[in-house]
């Protein structure tokens, strides 16, 4: 092994804590759950730092990356939704917009350039909100900490940077593939 596959190692040990974190959730082991996504977050940002600090970069790491954040928090929504502390409604909004920027990813990777994944300002902050609202909801059911009505705000907050996002991605790779044709 060679030290610059570190980070893809990191990545592949975080898509590894998505099932333990999904029973976590799902037998109620919030205390545990907490553990294991705070060690995700963790690793999210060592291996980001290896990557860029010592150009430890590669085509795998830039795809498994974002996958990897992509399977912890669909996997934590749609369990934080199966056991009724999320709403329906905003995992088939997350889920819509990510099919969305996906297919769209695929077919412009295909149909006119390779694709080099460029998350936008307001993406990253539509992921930050995500991640916020998973953990404040964690917190809560493991310590009592953090009021109903923070979640319900950050609920609200998720939704906007969803569509936002959403919106964003659409119509600046519409018009990139435009200026292509």
């Amino acid at each position: 092994m060679r030290a610059r596959n570190i980070p893809n190692l990191i990545t592949a040990g975080r898509i590894l804590l998505v099932p333990p974190v999904a029973w976590a959730l799902l037998m109620g082991h919030y205390d545990i759950a907490l553990i294991l996504f705070f060690v995700a977050g963790v690793s999210d940002g060592v291996d980001g730092f290896l990557a860029k600090q010592y150009g430890w970069t590669s085509r795998l790491g830039a795809l498994l990356d974002p996958l990897a954040d992509k399977f912890l928090l669909v996997t934590s929504y749609t369990t934080l939704v199966w056991t009724g502390l999320l709403p329906v409604w905003l995992l088939v909004l997350v889920l819509l917009r990510d099919v969305i920027i996906v297919s769209g990813a695929v077919a412009y990777n295909f149909r006119i350039e390779r694709l080099d994944a460029d998350p936008t300002l307001i993406s990253k902050l539509n992921t930050l909100l995500q991640i916020l609202l998973v953990l404040l909801v964690i917190v809560h059911q493991a310590t009592g900490l953090g009021q109903h009505e923070w979640i319900q705000w950050l609920v609200y907050a998720v939704t906007v940077s969803v569509i936002w996002s959403g919106l964003d991605y659409v119509i600046t790779w519409t018009r990139r593939a435009r200026t292509h044709q």
